[in-house]
């Protein structure tokens, strides 16, 4: 039989009765057993067993007895401790300056302190344990306890319980004690609800106070600044009562004092407004529109007019928590200057009348005016045409000119050049000579003509590219160091190695022609030739120790035909050196500068932008160096049109020791070396012949009939690059006219060579 000794160890005497019960069971056992055996034997064998069992129990009772005593020690321990932790709970709680509202997971009252009951007096009567704290709260508001109650009642405490079930940040409830109470609730790990009331009355008193200052001082600015305005201003609250005003509204409306007062009703203020007529004849009906219109709160804009004649604008705009602020503006003035200006405009719109009239009058002389100047302006284009036709007439009658002069003495210097290649006497030396200087001049003069046509007609191409500057100085310094000694002068070019931007050939002669005049007017002394960088420019100088030049002549060397004199008796000139030069630094876009100072010398310069890269290598065209072998017996065939040009260059030739045969065309010159059998060995053509044929074209067929490349020179007075062109691309050498005997003499030979 099991026995359970563990229960009732909670009561020793339940316990101590419960173990005689189950020994006075055990005895029951033994007297039964007794009498159904009867034998002594089984009987004391049964009182052994039974003893060592009591022996057992008694063991088993006594550890169980004191495991029981020990037991109620320390539940006796342990409720003494709750007793001491329950007892500092409540002290802790009771000391604390915050009411303390605890309420278990069902929300219902579990305890509070003192201070809670101090702060909801008589509440003690409803806040036992197990009270809901929906009654709870439903009682302070019954009683009256809470005085916020802005809302309805029942829907104050709906919100008030709403909070607190779900908490989160502070409320604050303000009781009719006076008190300002802050709750802050919280939830406890069971599911409870803890709350803190604190008493934050003087807090809030301090804020109330502070508030009265900050609106007095608010008062106070406002006031000041309602004070400043021009303008009248009025302010009645939601209750239609003035509150605020400065003193421009009383003297705008002219109102007594006893009207404008804090607290004066707005019923009084229209009444008597309407009283003294400013609403007009129905002035109560007015007055009482606008007083509907003030309570619901309608802004109002509009002028009025004063029984005195002032004119004031009214606004009137209604304010967010109630209440609205009027402004009166005088506009009397305003209102007199719109009517100034309206009879101004009336007055202004019949003048306007009355000089539209004038104007229209005068439109129509102006129109006969406008159509008489544009049949001007026609007449003046109509002649600027003509004038530019005329110019570019001139410009080809120069070029036609120039070009059909340069035939005759292209002719008149090969005969000159036969002459003085034979043997003359003295006399006759000397005049052919002068005859050849002559025809040197004309010839000088008609290129420059023709040169300064070209430009004007803007036919001259430019061709730049980066090129070295030593191979021009280095050219120039040979050119002109022996006409320098010749003259008695010192010559000196100071070597560049700058790369320039710019056409060699065009820059070659600009600089030439300075260094010329240069030694031209330079009596004594020197002629320095050199450069200088400037930034990205190279300034090309020319110095010279000559007579130099009036400041106020400077410009007036540029001009045609102008020159400044020749004391020291050296060749003289034409006058269009500098012209060219002026006209070649502008198709070029080099700036030219002069400096001088008279019997000091000049400075001329010429500034030439500086190339990048490496330097353009120079094309060299067929070289004029002569040769010592000899021309004798060299059959030349001459294809020329003009019978006299024709035959100076047979007689020229022909001092030279070449035979030669002259027509005018190709198949004439073939004609002529199909008799003599044989094929010539140089071919020297116009480039101009007949029925439009060029020497081009005779020299190109006289070579297919022939079946040999025999060379080919075209002489011509065309210097444009049309021509140059077509007669490089065919591999023949070109010669302008007038011909110069030396170089086509060199350049016979170099070719045969």
């Amino acid at each position: 039989m099991a026995i359970d000794l563990a229960a009732g160890a909670g009561d020793p005497d339940a316990r101590a009765r419960k173990l005689n019960k189950i020994i006075k069971v055990l005895m029951d056992q033994v007297e039964r057993g007794i009498d159904v055996q009867g034998n002594a034997y089984s009987l004391f064998q049964t009182a052994i067993v039974l003893e060592d069992r009591v022996r057992e129990r008694t063991r088993n009772l006594e550890i169980a007895l004191r495991e029981l005593g020990e037991t109620n020690s320390e539940l006796s321990l342990a409720k003494e401790q709750t007793e001491a932790v329950q007892t500092r709970l409540m002290e802790a709680i009771e000391s604390i300056s915050e009411g303390f509202l605890h309420c278990d997971g069902n929300d219902r009252f579990v305890l509070c302190n003192q201070k809670f009951l101090e702060f909801w007096p008589g509440i003690d009567a409803v806040a036992r344990p197990g009270a809901p704290f929906s009654a709870i709260s439903r009682w302070t508001v019954e009683t009256g306890l809470v005085a916020d109650l802005d809302l309805e009642p029942e829907t104050w405490l709906q919100r008030r319980l709403h909070w607190h079930r779900r908490p989160s940040e502070p409320i604050v409830v303000h009781l009719r004690s006076g008190r300002w109470l802050q709750i802050r609730e919280r939830f406890t790990r069971d599911g409870g609800i803890v709350g803190i009331y604190t008493d934050i009355s003087e807090v809030k008193v301090s804020e109330e106070r502070r508030r009265e200052r900050e609106l007095a001082e608010k008062s106070v600015l406002l006031q000041s600044t309602l004070d400043n305005l021009m303008q009248g201003v009025s302010v009645f609250d939601r209750d239609l009562r003035l509150v605020a005003w400065n003193d421009q509204f009383i003297d705008l409306l002219e109102l007594p004092d006893w009207l404008v007062e804090q607290g004066a009703a707005l019923t009084d203020y229209l009444r008597f407004r309407a009283e003294r007529g400013d609403y007009g004849s129905n002035g109560l009906a007015a007055a009482a529109a606008r007083l509907e219109a003030a309570r619901q709160r309608r802004p109002l804009q509009n002028d009025q007019v004063l029984p005195s004649g002032r004119v004031l604008e009214v606004r009137r705009d209604p304010m967010p928590d109630g209440g609205f602020v009027t402004t009166y503006t005088d506009i009397t003035e305003r209102k007199e200057s719109a009517e100034a200006l309206r009879e101004a405009k009336e007055g202004l719109e019949r003048r306007v009348a009355e000089r539209t009239a004038e104007l229209t009058a005068l439109n129509g002389k102006l129109r006969q005016e406008i159509f008489e100047r544009a049949k001007i302006e026609e007449a003046l284009r109509v002649a600027k045409g003509e004038a530019e036709v005329a110019n570019l007439s001139k410009t080809k009658f120069l070029a036609a000119a120039s070009h059909d002069l340069l035939q005759p003495l292209n002719a008149a210097r090969l005969f000159v050049a036969a002459l003085l290649e034979r043997p003359l006497g003295e006399k006759e030396s000397e005049f052919a000579g002068r005859i050849d200087g002559a025809l040197k001049s004309v010839e000088a003069l008609l290129a420059t003509l023709l040169d300064i046509s070209k430009f004007d007609a803007g036919a001259v191409t430019v061709d730049r590219v980066a090129f070295d500057i030593a191979d021009m100085l280095s050219s120039l310094e040979q050119e002109y160091a022996p006409v320098a000694r010749e003259a008695g002068l010192e010559f000196r070019v100071i070597s560049c190695s700058a790369v320039i931007l710019s056409d060699s050939a065009l820059l070659a002669r600009i600089v030439r022609n300075f260094v010329s005049n240069a030694i031209r007017y330079t009596p004594s002394g020197r002629v320095l030739l050199g450069c200088r960088r400037c930034g990205r420019m190279l300034r090309i100088e020319i110095w010279d120790t000559g007579l130099g030049i009036p400041e106020a002549s400077i410009g007036e060397i540029f001009h045609e035909f102008r020159q400044l004199g020749n004391r020291h008796g050296r060749e003289k000139g034409v006058g269009l050196g500098l012209a060219i030069v002026q006209r070649i630094a502008r198709t070029l876009g080099h700036p030219i500068a002069v400096r001088s100072s008279v019997n000091r010398g000049s400075v001329f310069a010429v500034e030439v932008p500086l190339g990048s890269g490496t330097a353009t290598p120079k094309r060299r065209g067929p070289s004029a160096t002569a040769v010592t072998s000899s021309l004798a017996g060299i059959l030349i065939a001459v294809i020329e049109n003009d019978d006299v040009v024709s035959e100076g260059m047979r007689v020229l030739l022909e001092g030279w020791g070449c035979d030669v045969i002259t027509a005018a065309d190709g198949d004439g010159a073939l004609a002529q070396a199909n008799r003599l059998r044989r094929l010539p060995d140089l071919l020297v053509a116009d480039y101009h012949l007949e029925r439009g044929d060029t020497g081009v074209d005779a020299i190109d067929r006289l070579r297919a009939v022939a079946g040999a490349m025999v060379p080919g020179i075209v002489i011509t007075a065309d210097r444009s690059s049309e021509v140059l062109r077509q007669v490089r691309s065919r591999g023949f050498y070109l010669l302008n006219k007038p011909i110069r005997p030396a170089k086509l003499r060199a350049l016979m030979s170099h070719i045969l060579t």
